[in-house]
């Protein structure tokens, strides 16, 4: 029996992840971009970010953002180690994810609090997360793996479990309603939206016109489902 009630994300932001619908995946690599891209997003509606730990002021750029912009919720990715998830929760992450499944660093979460979310590619992957009570899973990398059919197929033993993605790799405006249309997806991730050259070039206009156009399809693909 899987242990449905250790739920590895609370509940406030797998709500608060499925409302927005879009995870803005950021790679910051100057801490004066910080709270400007952060601003140009939520200008664009877009409020839920996912920090990469791939550069050097990572740590530093949650801080940053956590002081100067509380309303994002902050997340980051490419969580490796139980000293990254340690270091994370000290920088004030609201939620994490990694790009595949270790049982290790899943428990290491919840010791500290921290809503975690692991990647997931083939059905151990699954079966390995939904054993550490996992509901809400990162599917990486999406597109190259086979996008929502490869996803569809690959969940149908398990939808009685009612897991929810995050697909991520590959994703974009144009192939986001394949995703987002679908009930399997609480929200889809990616760094089109404040592209890492977008940010480098300080171009806030643009990154706030991403955002509005994918929230725009988002809240429109909500409206279709609830009629």
């Amino acid at each position: 029996m899987y242990p449905i009630n250790q739920q590895a994300m609370s509940p406030e932001i797998i709500k608060k992840i499925d409302e927005a619908g879009i995870i803005a995946v950021l790679i910051i690599d100057d801490l004066k971009h910080v709270v400007p891209v952060s601003r140009a997003l939520l200008a664009g509606g877009v409020d839920t970010i996912e920090l990469t730990l791939r550069t050097p002021v990572a740590l530093d750029a949650a801080r940053l953002i956590k002081k100067e912009v509380p309303e994002i919720c902050l997340g980051f990715g490419t969580v490796l180690t139980k000293d990254q998830v340690s270091a994370v929760v000290d920088a004030g992450a609201d939620f994490a994810v990694s790009p595949g499944c270790n049982p290790k660093i899943i428990a290491e979460a919840r010791k500290q609090g921290l809503s975690f979310a692991p990647g997931i590619m083939t059905p151990t992957d699954i079966e390995m997360a939904l054993e550490e009570g996992c509901r809400v899973l990162k599917y990486f990398p999406a597109e190259s793996s086979g996008g929502m059919e490869h996803l569809k197929n690959m969940v149908a033993p398990y939808q009685y479990l009612n897991p929810t993605f995050i697909p991520l790799g590959g994703c974009n405006l144009d192939n986001a309603s394949s995703y987002l249309e679908s009930p399997l997806i609480t929200a889809i991730g990616g760094s089109w939206v404040a592209k890492r050259s977008l940010i480098q070039s300080e171009n806030w206009a643009e990154i706030t016109k991403n955002a509005k156009q994918i929230r725009t399809l988002i809240k429109s693909i909500k409206s279709q489902k609830q009629r």
